[in-house]
């Protein structure tokens, strides 16, 4: 097994790096915060520790048109809380503040390279719509959308293509609250995120027929981010 791993390591892995990151000068990083919170603390603790050291596989630092003739550099990082979606937009800021707690260590070294670091919740398609739901004298923000197959809400298992309602529930306030749990789930899965998968939305036409723009979250604040210096 040893001598396997070194071999992919040596004829995969490393010639990936030279031909491919190699010639990047921006990166975006995919991060499933959701995911691993409502895992719980020891997915959510596992997965800052590979985040810490992530930046370690790309050459890092900034850049400019002499440096970029030798060997180009990252100088702009973005890492993007995926599924931005699945909760209400009010919680938005907080899932991106959750995921900058994440990745401190590795923005702190990032930054030091000289290196632009942002943290944004984003979501390439959106699969939910945002609704209101009267419960008692309460009004509860829910989401709706069509669940995938499969999906489970409350005694309800989906078809795939039938629509539902879920109320998505409140992020911690800081990742620090999930992670001060010592690795014990049992607080933190007490109050864990009604988390499901959506099925994207169908393709909308114009009265031309030609198709539109599928909704996103933030991919414009995103370009603009990685591309706009570029573009001006």
């Amino acid at each position: 097994m040893e001598r396997r791993f070194e071999a992919y390591k040596s004829e995969i892995v490393f010639p990936f790096f030279r031909e491919h990151f190699a010639r990047l000068d921006r990166q975006v990083i995919l991060v499933d915060t959701l995911q691993a919170l409502n895992a719980g603390a020891y997915a959510t603790a596992d997965l800052q520790k590979a985040l810490r050291g992530i930046l370690g596989a790309f050459r890092t630092g900034k850049s400019s048109y002499l440096t970029n003739l030798i060997r180009r550099k990252i100088d702009k990082v973005l890492f993007a809380a995926t599924k931005a979606d699945h909760v209400h937009h009010t919680e938005h800021d907080k899932l991106a503040e959750i995921l900058s707690v994440l990745v401190e260590d590795a923005r702190s070294r990032a930054q030091f390279a000289g290196v632009d670091v942002q943290s944004v919740a984003v979501s390439a398609v959106r699969a939910t719509k945002e609704a209101n739901v009267k419960q008692g004298t309460d009004t509860l923000p829910v989401l709706t959308g069509t669940p995938a197959k499969g999906e489970t809400i409350g005694t309800e298992t989906f078809d795939g293509d039938t629509q539902g309602a879920v109320i998505p529930g409140d992020l911690p306030v800081s990742a620090r609250d999930v992670l001060r749990a010592g690795g014990s789930d049992s607080d933190w899965q007490a109050n864990s995120l009604n988390f499901i998968r959506f099925r994207p939305p169908e393709q909308q036409f114009s009265m031309e027929g030609n198709p539109l723009p599928l909704p996103h979250i933030r991919m414009d604040e995103t370009l603009e981010f990685l591309l706009g210096d570029r573009l001006a």
